[in-house]
């Protein structure tokens, strides 16, 4: 994996940039979608590939350990090939959904017992298990495996679980290291970026991270019950510190607003379920604003989703039928809304780009940013 860093906004710390892979180009500041067990919900690959324009997707090492298993995407030539995506892929070490199970799993240092969210059965990851596993789903970039501490843990736990993350990533660099790709094309290591909201933590988890010269590096922890302001902050503190000439990953955030304030910060690459599962709920991200399918203001307008929108479901559909759609409980409600919020997500990285090469982003986020926030 190549990173081009090819403009900076001379205003903010925004970057544009280039992300070579064996499985294709990625253009920066980049939005993901998450899909979770080797599918994003409700939507076709076709779909993303060609009316949402998604560049590259994410699989999670926890679910896909789980289901379908190892053996099915070994033998089925790796997740690519498994899920007919193509194009880039992004796999987490599942730390976050082992980690969010605290009932049911055990935290020592050679790594995380826990059981099945599915049948309960019980399992291990250990930082060089996580990587073999990443190994076999074939993703293009890989992360390590760390814990994710709350937002509201106290200093001490933070610390120390930061500390744990670093000799974790020590032990998944040396087993990254001593294995080869399966399928017959590169992958990248990207560490991760823990310390919760204490700055001093964050600077000596960068400056260890950064140590390590890896293709990529990632913010995690973040997004996780802090504040939104010391989210900024945190953001701010890191990437001072993470080398520019390569790519920045912030973990699971978020918002329209999380991203661009992030992208203002330096950040090239995002992902969340927030665009689809929000979807799902009848929440629309739009241009002009935020919309409620299932509020009874739309009942009557035959007007489209969204004029000017990022899809051709946009148009295709008035507002009127989805909201019809939504009260009769139709599985294509959820379909249609999936896609035009993740077309919207990544209109909306590809605008930030296009203005910070322009050199007019801050001008162009201020005015976004009031328009997008609107409850319409």
């Amino acid at each position: 994996m190549k990173f081009e860093l090819q403009y900076t906004d001379s205003k903010t710390n925004a970057r544009a940039g280039l992300i070579h892979t064996d499985h294709g180009d990625i253009m920066t500041p980049i939005f993901m979608p998450v899909g979770t067990a080797g599918t994003v919900k409700t939507v076709h690959q076709t779909e993303l590939k060609n009316d949402i324009k998604a560049q590259i997707i994410l699989g999670n090492t926890y679910h896909l350990y789980l289901r379908p298993g190892l053996e099915v995407l070994e033998k089925a030539g790796g997740l690519h090939k498994f899920n007919g995506f193509d194009r880039p892929m992004l796999t987490d070490s599942g730390g976050f959904q082992v980690f969010s199970l605290s009932g049911i799993r055990k935290l020592r240092e050679e790594g995380v017992e826990f059981r099945s969210h599915i049948d309960g059965s019980k399992h291990f990851f250990s930082p060089e298990g996580v990587m073999d596993i990443e190994r076999t789903i074939g993703a293009d970039i890989m992360m390590a495996l760390d814990e994710c501490t709350p937002g509201t843990a106290d200093y001490d736990y933070a610390k120390k679980s930061m500390e744990m993350t670093h000799r974790w990533l020590d032990r998944c660099i040396k087993r990254f290291n001593e294995t080869e790709p399966k399928y017959g094309y590169s992958q990248a290591l990207f560490p991760i970026v823990q310390g919760c909201v204490y700055p001093d933590l964050r600077k000596k988890s960068a400056e260890y991270i950064a140590s390590k010269n890896a293709e990529g590096n990632a913010i995690g922890g973040l997004a996780v019950g802090e504040p939104t302001e010391k989210m900024y902050e945190m953001i701010e503190v890191v990437n001072e510190i993470l080398p520019k000439d390569r790519p920045r990953y912030l973990m699971g955030v978020g918002t329209p607003m999380n991203i661009l304030e992030g992208i203002e910060r330096g950040v090239d690459m995002f992902d969340c379920v927030m665009p689809t599962r929000n979807g799902r709920n009848a929440m629309l991200f739009t241009k002009k604003g935020i919309m409620n399918m299932r509020n009874k203001k739309w009942e009557f307008d035959f007007s489209p989703i969204e004029e000017d929108g990022a899809s051709y479901v946009d148009t295709l559909y008035t507002k009127a039928y989805l909201r019809h759609l939504f009260h009769a409980k139709e599985f294509l409600a959820m379909q249609i809304a999936s896609i035009h919020n993740l077309a919207f997500y990544l209109w909306l990285v590809t605008e930030a780009r296009q203005h910070i090469i322009a050199g007019d982003f801050a001008v162009w986020k201020a005015k976004t940013l009031e328009e997008i926030s609107t409850r319409l």
